[in-house]
């Protein structure tokens, strides 16, 4: 059973591979994406995060999940020397940790009602478990940022997470909280697979901050693996990606 459905402003796609799926268990996934929206989305003035920048919901206010992501977000500004950064303008914006929490949590849902095989994506940020309907790994194609219909490289996961953070999509979304004033140029993508989507989102949103300095920071962490497209078309990854690749 799979489905696609445009909800907090790109194209969310469930499959579920297992045979005893039901539209109520797809349904469930795409209420709560809902939910997640109404409560984070900046461009919804009804929603809690807006609400917080106009001041009109005050810090003993927060829902647990405000507290949770803002906490997060906190978590991954120090763990990443400051190039993840939800503070800009005055105005608070985790977006970019926020879709890979709710792909995980979806995925966790799916799991809980006994699911094995599927995978969640949103915005290409993915989260897979189990295999295909091939009963092989999820395969999933890394777009060359210059020529959107062609995959530069095809890598083959299993109960992983990734995701992409570039400028050639929606421009300038990204800011190097230590240079504000400076448009990320010199990275135009750079696609993670970490444990799990959340690891994989959050990271690749700092390594597009750094610059060309971004590969060298995922490889130094655990379990994580990355490959970036220069603003010349020319790749750097880190020594284990190609572990990964199953088509050039």
């Amino acid at each position: 059973m799979k489905e696609t459905r445009l909800l907090m402003g790109m194209p969310i796609t469930v499959e579920i591979v297992d045979n005893h799926a039901e539209k109520d268990d797809i349904e469930a996934v795409y209420e709560y994406f809902q939910h997640v929206d109404d409560v984070f989305s900046t461009y919804k003035k009804t929603s809690e995060i807006s609400r917080i920048n106009t001041g009109e919901v005050k810090l003993n206010q927060y829902s647990l999940e405000m507290k949770e992501i803002l906490e997060k977000s906190e978590e991954t500004k120090k763990e990443t020397q400051g190039y993840f950064d939800i503070s800009h303008n005055g105005s608070l914006d985790p977006s970019g940790l926020v879709k890979g929490w709710a792909i995980l949590n979806a995925a966790e849902l799916l799991k809980k009602r006994g699911f094995t095989n599927f995978y969640v994506e949103a915005g290409g940020d993915i989260q897979v478990a189990g295999h295909n309907a091939k009963r092989e790994q999820w395969k999933v194609g890394i777009r060359n940022p210059f020529n959107r219909e062609e995959n530069v490289k095809v890598v083959s996961i299993g109960n992983r997470g990734i995701a992409t953070s570039g400028t050639y999509i929606r421009g300038q979304h990204v800011f190097d909280p230590h240079s504000p004033a400076k448009p990320i140029t010199e990275i135009v993508g750079i696609t993670v697979i970490g444990p799990n989507v959340y690891e994989a989102d959050r990271m690749a949103t700092a390594a597009l901050a750094m610059r060309e300095k971004g590969v060298g920071f995922i490889a130094k962490l655990e379990e994580m693996e990355a490959y970036a497209i220069d603003d010349k078309g020319m790749a750097a990854f880190t020594p284990g990606f190609n572990k990964f690749v199953i088509q050039e």
